[in-house]
């Protein structure tokens, strides 16, 4: 929410509409330009507050009637695992190598997943150059093709 409910252009104009308001009537018989002036300034002004109030009140609308600003999360792809274990007040040194094996168990499985993806890409990007490679060969075999009929009509 910004200041004033995020009226403060609104605020700002309207101070300035009425002062400028409230300086008309004194200077209504000093000079005649003046009177120019403020006749072509003052109904700006208040025009200015109405066109503010009213975009405010559109964005209000729009944005759910809301002065609040919602916070976004960045949303990870992969799934996380969170292990939480629990310490003893004595700590037992086969607790811990357990643990220590559990974890260096479910790591070891994440390497060789991971691996076996990065093995997945590559072979793709290998079969993706392939048909690159006959998309070309096929591509000469029609150039080739549409050349000889040429030239055969040439002669």
């Amino acid at each position: 929410m910004g200041y004033w409910r995020n009226h403060m252009a609104t605020i700002i104009t309207g101070a300035f509409a009425i002062v400028l308001t409230g300086l008309w009537p004194p200077f209504y018989d000093y000079a005649p330009i003046l009177n120019f002036v403020f006749i072509m300034a003052v109904p700006i002004t208040w025009f200015m507050v109405l066109t503010c109030w009213l975009s405010q009140k559109s964005v209000d609308y729009t944005t759910k009637h809301s002065h609040e600003h919602e916070v976004h999360q960045k949303k990870s792809l992969s799934n996380s695992k969170t292990v939480q274990v629990e310490v003893p007040k004595t700590i037992n040194l086969s607790e811990i190598k357990q643990i220590q094996d559990e974890l260096s168990t479910e790591l070891n499985d994440l390497k060789s997943s991971v691996e076996l993806k990065d093995s997945e890409i590559e072979r793709l990007n290998q079969e993706i150059s392939n048909l690159k490679t006959l998309v070309q060969i096929e591509s000469l075999k029609a150039e080739l093709a549409n050349l000889k009929m040429l030239s055969s009509k040439r002669k």
